[in-house]
């Protein structure tokens, strides 16, 4: 139960240096470009839920790369137009597509749909590894920014609050993004590349500062990125590699977020270091909090939970 990181008082000012290429807002700005060509053309089929006051079903949208992206959408039963909630799962945590988890956010008064992230669950992955990768998605595709396989995950996740958004049940003006982990690395990048969340709220995010990650954490899945480089002892792959992760790290996409952001981390976090957290957090410019929590790791935080509810009762209802 000790700290394995920085002491907090070094962790609440650290923030490294950027490392986002020259080119970094043009891959973006073509990444996005990509994506507006391929309509997104949703399907809901309705589904039985064993709950009153809740409309249940099954969304199913095209985004990036042709890919059928999937999810749980639940509707409070009663007159809209809602406030909405987009819900990003774990790295490959997604059980039974967290469907409890979207009915709940559902009788809390959002409307709520979460996106099972494409290969980790039923949403297909038409992404493609030229290379060869170690087991898990870390690596696939990693030595082209344009292969690697996150660039899909991230318009998805764009693409998750457009189809959301013009839903007549739902009010565009009052959408926020929301996970833990990968999610809540996810929710960062969706806020970054799109204007439609107006609040943010993560869970000791996931897929920040990889140079520091690699050295520092001691469980997966940032060490699949070690074990690729064990597999491929050349310098040169190393330096490509990281530099294609340098266009999908959030602490890079960070100063880009415009809504209010609610952060958690737990100080024996050993997926997630605190201080790959705290260097997403430092680069955020708008209005944020972050949530320290001394006694817990990579795992729900009650305490946290109320925190996020109050957060975005406010942001959303208030």
């Amino acid at each position: 139960m000790q700290l394995y990181d920085l002491p907090l008082d070094q962790l609440q000012t650290y923030k490294p240096n950027k490392t986002a290429p020259h080119d970094f807002a043009d891959f973006w700005a073509s990444s996005l470009h990509e994506l507006a060509k391929e309509k997104a053309k949703p399907e809901l089929t309705p589904e039985s839920y064993p709950a009153d006051g809740v409309k249940v079903f099954r969304l199913k949208y095209r985004s990036f790369g042709k890919a059928e992206i999937e999810g749980w959408y639940a509707v409070p039963d009663r007159k809209g137009p809602h406030p909405a909630i987009v819900k990003y799962h774990g790295y490959n945590a997604s059980y039974d597509g967290d469907i409890h988890d979207i009915v709940n956010w559902a009788l809390h008064g959002y409307a709520a749909f979460g996106m099972l992230v494409r290969g980790q669950h039923s949403s297909t992955d038409t992404s493609v590894s030229p290379h060869g990768h170690v087991p898990g998605w870390m690596t696939k595709g990693i030595l082209d920014k344009d292969t690697y396989y996150y660039r899909g995950v991230y318009l998805d996740a764009v693409r998750a609050l457009e189809v959301i958004s013009g839903f007549d049940e739902v009010d565009e003006t009052r959408i926020a993004v929301i996970g833990g982990s990968q999610g809540g690395g996810l929710s960062i990048a969706a806020a970054a590349l799109s204007d439609i969340p107006r609040a943010v709220a993560a869970d000791y995010p996931y897929l920040s500062n990889f140079e520091r990650a690699i050295d520092v954490a001691l469980d997966e899945p940032y060490l699949e990125i070690n074990s690729f480089f064990r597999k491929n002892g050349s310098p040169e792959t190393e330096k490509t590699a990281m530099n294609t992760l340098a266009y999908f790290d959030i602490m890079n996409l960070a100063d880009r977020v415009k809504a209010p952001v609610l952060m958690s981390i737990g100080l024996i976090d050993r997926v997630t270091p605190p201080s790959t957290v705290f260097a997403a957090y430092n680069h955020l410019e708008t209005e944020k909090e972050l949530k320290v929590y001394r006694y817990f790791g990579h795992e729900y935080i009650p305490s946290f939970h109320t925190e996020k509810l109050a957060f975005l009762k406010a942001h959303l209802k208030g």
